[in-house]
């Protein structure tokens, strides 16, 4: 029996866009299984400033289950370990954008026998602008 292929990918996805969209098909292409690990209300607040986010956790992780390329969204507490979090999953892969912080630490999850996959940004607004444009933030 062949073993499924887990992707784990991050992030906050306040007001899901066609950016979010195609970095969340493309990850579930690298895998049989895609993970989304969201962040919480605060640590969105910490990110991306005051007036964010827009929806709740509850109200993103339901947005997201919604897709049917999403298998499965963990809601992260405020202060997320994302090793222990690697430890606990064992993705095979872990999708990110050029940007992502996770590529800092690269070598501690490659360590973990995790393979990181750049998915390169296209030209799309972002949630911030969006959000702007509604005058939301």
């Amino acid at each position: 029996m062949k073993k499924s292929k887990k992707v784990l990918v991050g992030g906050c996805f306040d007001i899901l866009h066609y950016g979010h969209i195609y970095f969340l098909k493309k990850a579930k292409k690298l895998g049989d299984t895609l993970i989304v690990a969201l962040e919480s209300d605060e640590n969105t607040r910490k990110l991306k400033g005051p007036k964010r986010p827009i929806h709740t956790q509850k109200q993103r992780a339901e947005i997201l289950k919604s897709l049917k390329f999403v298998d499965e969204v963990i809601l992260l507490p405020p202060s997320p370990d994302y090793k222990l979090l690697t430890k606990n999953i064992k993705p095979d892969i872990i999708a990110c954008d050029p940007e992502d912080k996770l590529l800092k630490n690269k070598n501690i999850y490659e360590s973990l026998g995790v393979k990181i996959v750049v998915i390169p940004k296209i030209k799309s607004p972002s949630t911030t602008q969006i959000a702007k444009l509604l005058k939301l933030d």
